[in-house]
């Protein structure tokens, strides 16, 4: 009994002189300044490939072995400058390294992420739509380069749009289910509060969903996480608005368990660098949490942000050449002010619950509850009963008298263009004469202003868990539930001056819009031109396993989606209507439920990355997808008809990726090769054609406003990035990237054409349109850039980089490249078509290169316990004129018309172009406590 009791004495000493010899090596990060501590540093053993994270209070310890002897500690993380510290680890013995400090980098801190997105994001038109997944900004430098650098030409990651990356605020998706992108403006303006953000680039594994090919980004909002302390910031600038002022509070986590955030914003201006582009925005944060208890925590989160801002019209060239690139031909002057008729409003408040449960220190269960409602409003002129009143209408320029068949009239033209370099804005004053002339004799409105109207409900719930198996495998999963309503129509916000009213007919082609409340007289507040609801189900759910190891990281992951439309119509068009004589209705495609639409969507993907050493690094990625097409590309013409895009099936996309990566003390670069194929997309577009010669329509015209609906389209991106970065000195940075891609259609999909003009079946036949090997337009496919920063000990710093771009193509028109282009309406090509000449018609236009110049620089005091931080940046010192993209015109749809024209040296329907602004600045200066 003894013996026993001396030998399991004798083990549990032996057990804790073991420990109390055990190596340890452990410590804490802090901010320089502030002393703050520093979550999620990176803290690695310097030529090896052992590192670990530090936690929320920025303290770490190495669970693993570490090397003994004289190591180097490198701590890193986005935002702040990396650093590097020497130890010396003894068998036995504890190293603890407290308060390490790292600085901020203040080139990034107080401006961009959110501030890009306010400038360049909000603006819908889709040629404008250029950083997907511009919040991915703060990765490396290939990131941060394509969002501060590249985003004046509507530069695109890998050529793809943002619907291609997810964006998620505390776990719940924001993209829209209408078009798959995210409503940038929905949270626009709350900087001081979108900073916390986890992020991940391609197909790289997120916690919080599968995600899309351009990665994920999910802004935490949870009280309890933000730093105790407040903001105020004053901004000013030419670009979007002229003035920002922003002021923000956290309580931090008080006793009770209770923290609060809260900000306030506005931004505004007369107009920003474009003419008479208003921009007027407010923006409200509030985000309470309840700490319950070391388990559980409930957080309320509320964003209001209502805009509006004036939108700015793509031009030709001629009119370019007769104004200049500010020129914008949507407003005119009204009582000495400068009026827009085109107004984007955005009204959608989020309101989100959320519940996180750390089960145990291994397992956390975060539930989700997120309820969006409001309005988007996107205003207009209709002129039923009155001439075009678009100041750049054709047929007011110069080239329409140029290009008179007759042969040119030079007086016309004269006069054309001395009343357009002199005027060229919408006349108001005339328009509101017209109506009151109208008025007065009992006659409705020649002109109206009215709204195309998006009011969105949208319920979100999600689950989503993660849990630590042991210390090399994590698995997550989720489960989500989305319920979608979309009222839609048009609604009459102004009769401007009409004490009549307005009517609801087509005015082109004599139907009713509502045609059981014919020839209706509507004022203000009354829908207009069409009317109806769509309603959306999804549920999704995903899983992955993440595995990491000493040499080699992998995963694994695996979704499924089912998704459901259906459109229902709550008026009878009645250019889709058939009646009896009598007038009865007896085949009905506008008004009621449409089909229900089920897609069911999947995806799988993988990737490793293999660690040579602690410098050198192999990521591969690779992945499959298949998802529903966005509302927006299912149903053919939704305002008018139930119907439904011919053929439609799930998307598919598979895309792969794979890079090298070096990191040392000095040098940071990776080197990426990817290739992306997107395969059964829809694309439709709205237009006025003329020339439908083979079109197989039965109207007695050739010309009609048509739906064109482009089916299974097939697109190829590949192409190479590099980002380099040097710290050669303390103070320089030198750095370099560059984007490398090409973008391509590569089949040649159908195509057909709808309009409310074709009698009949009212669409056209299906044709093939030759696309194969055309560029797909977005931007410049091929970026450069090469700059420096200089960072002084003092806390202030200057950067200059300058950005090459080229390989930017015109969006070229599908119609034209089918039969259409070169039949006549006998079937045989017209008698003068020469296929050389023709080649030459539709060749596809390349934009001129360009070099752009930015300026940056700011400096940061700390007065007591205060900081006062300033930032400057100059865009396109140079003053260079570019074109960052444009779209072919439609309308010349066949060889003789598009002939004719392009044989004037000023074409009337020649291409219209987005212009990059000229110089423009950004000055911001804020004060934290």
């Amino acid at each position: 009994m003894k013996k026993g009791l001396f030998i399991f004495l004798f083990g549990i000493f032996s057990s804790v002189s073991a420990l109390a010899q055990e190596t340890v090596v452990k410590g804490s990060v802090t901010e320089a300044i502030s002393f703050e501590p520093i979550p999620n540093v990176t803290v690695a053993i310097e030529g090896t490939v052992i590192s670990v994270e530090t936690n929320d209070l920025g303290e770490f310890e190495f669970l693993v072995e570490v090397p003994l002897g004289e190591q180097v500690l490198t701590i890193s993380k986005s935002g702040y400058f990396s650093k590097r510290y020497p130890i010396v680890v003894n068998e036995g013995q504890t190293v603890n390294i407290t308060d390490m400090t790292l600085s901020k980098d203040v080139s990034e801190a107080d401006l961009f992420t959110i501030t890009l997105t306010d400038d360049e994001l909000d603006n819908d038109d889709s040629g404008l739509d250029n950083i997907s997944g511009l919040l991915q900004s703060s990765l490396d430098v290939f990131q941060r380069t394509a969002a501060f650098e590249f985003s004046s030409s509507f530069f695109k990651v890998r050529g793809l749009n943002s619907e291609n990356g997810s964006v998620l605020i505390n776990g719940i998706e924001m993209n829209k289910l209408y078009d798959g992108r995210p409503q940038w403006s929905d949270w626009g303006g709350l900087n001081d509060v979108l900073r916390n953000q986890e992020l991940t680039t391609g197909l790289q594994p997120s916690s919080y969903n599968f995600g899309g090919i351009l990665g994920t980004t999910n802004m935490i909002v949870r009280a309890s996480k933000y730093r105790e302390g407040g903001r105020v910031t004053y901004s000013s600038s030419n670009r979007s608005y002229t003035n920002r002022v922003m002021g923000s509070y956290s309580s931090g986590l008080l006793d009770g368990g209770w923290a609060y955030t809260i900000m306030a914003g506005r931004r505004w201006g007369k107009e920003g660098y474009q003419d008479a582009t208003l921009y007027d925005a407010n923006s409200f944060f509030a985000s309470v949490e309840k700490v319950i208890n070391e388990k559980h925590s409930l957080n309320f989160t509320s964003i209001y942000t209502p805009n509006r801002r004036g939108k700015s019209s793509p031009n030709t060239q001629e009119v370019y050449d007769l104004k200049d690139i500010r020129y914008n031909e949507y407003w005119g002057w009204l009582d000495g002010e400068k009026k827009n008729s085109r107004i984007k409003e955005v009204e959608e408040p989020i309101l989100m619950l959320n519940h996180y449960w750390d089960i145990n220190s291994k397992t956390s269960l975060n539930t989700n509850v997120g309820y969006q409602f409001g309005k988007i409003g996107n205003s207009r002129l209709d002129y039923g009963g009155g001439a075009n009143p678009s100041p750049a209408y054709y047929q007011l320029l110069p080239s329409y008298f140029l290009a008179d068949p007759d042969g040119p009239d030079y007086a016309g033209a004269y006069e054309a263009e001395q009343n357009f370099m002199n005027g060229g804005q919408i006349n108001w004053d005339r328009i509101l004469d017209a109506n009151l002339t109208n008025s007065s004799v009992g006659l409705n409105g020649a002109y109206v202003l009215y709204e195309d109207r998006n009011d969105d409900k949208q319920l979100s719930i999600n689950s989503i868990l993660n849990s630590e198996i042991n210390e090399n495998i994590m698995l997550n999963a989720a489960i989500t539930y989305k319920d979608y309503k979309s009222e839609n129509f048009g609604e009459i916000i102004d009769l401007l001056g009409s004490s009549v009213g307005y009517l609801n007919v087509d005015s082109f082609d004599g139907f009713q819009y509502d045609y059981q409340n014919p020839n209706r007289v509507l004022g203000e507040g009354d829908k207009y031109r069409y009317n109806y609801n769509i309603s959306s189900d999804v549920i999704s759910g995903y899983a992955q396993a993440q595995f990491k190891y000493s040499k080699v990281d992998f995963y694994l992951s695996g979704s499924v989606t089912n998704t459901t439309y259906q459109r229902d119509g709550l008026w009878q068009n009645e250019a889709y209507i058939t009646t009896d004589d009598a007038g009865n209705v007896l085949t009905d495609n506008s008004s009621g439920k449409g089909e229900k639409l089920s897609f069911t969507g999947v995806g799988a993907k993988g990737g490793l990355t293999y660690k040579i050493t602690g410098k050198h690094l192999i990521d591969f990625n690779a992945g499959y997808i298949t998802q529903a097409p966005s509302i927006r590309n299912t149903f053919s013409n939704s305002r008018e008809n139930n119907n439904i895009v011919d053929n439609i099936t799930e998307e598919k996309i598979t895309s792969a990726d794979i890079s090298y990566i070096f990191r040392s003390p000095i040098i940071k670069a990776k080197l990426t090769g990817y290739y992306t194929k997107i395969e059964d997309a829809n694309e439709i577009s709205f237009y006025y054609a003329d020339g439908l010669t083979n079109a197989n329509i039965e109207l007695n015209e050739t010309s009609a406003f048509v739906q064109e609906i482009l089916q299974g389209v097939d697109k190829q991106h590949i192409g190479g990035e590099l980002g380099i970065q040097a710290q050669v000195t303390p103070t320089i940075l030198l750095k370099g990237v560059a984007s490398v891609g090409q973008y391509t259609y590569s089949n040649n999909p159908d195509l057909y054409l709808t309009s409310s003009s074709f009698e009949g079946n009212g669409r056209s036949d299906t044709f093939t349109s030759n696309l194969k090997d055309y560029k797909v337009a977005g931007g410049p496919q091929q970026a450069y850039s090469i700059g420096f920063e200089y960072r002084d000990p003092d806390y202030w710093w200057f950067g200059a980089t300058a950005n090459f771009f080229s390989n930017t193509y015109v969006d070229v028109s599908p119609l034209t490249r089918t039969e259409n282009f070169y039949l006549d309406s006998d079937g045989l090509p017209f008698n003068n078509y020469d296929e050389d000449v023709a080649n030459q018609l539709l060749k596809q236009e390349k934009f001129d290169s360009y070099m752009v110049v930015n300026l940056t620089g700011g400096k940061s005091w700390k007065i007591g316990d205060y900081y006062i931080g300033f930032f400057a940046s100059v865009n396109n010192l140079l003053d260079e004129l570019y074109k960052t993209g444009g779209f072919e015109q439609g309308r010349n749809a066949n060889y003789e018309e598009l002939l004719a024209d392009k044989s004037n040296d000023k074409p009337v329907f020649g291409s219209k172009y987005w212009y990059g602004r000229g110089t423009t600045y950004f000055l911001n200066v804020n004060f934290r406590f």
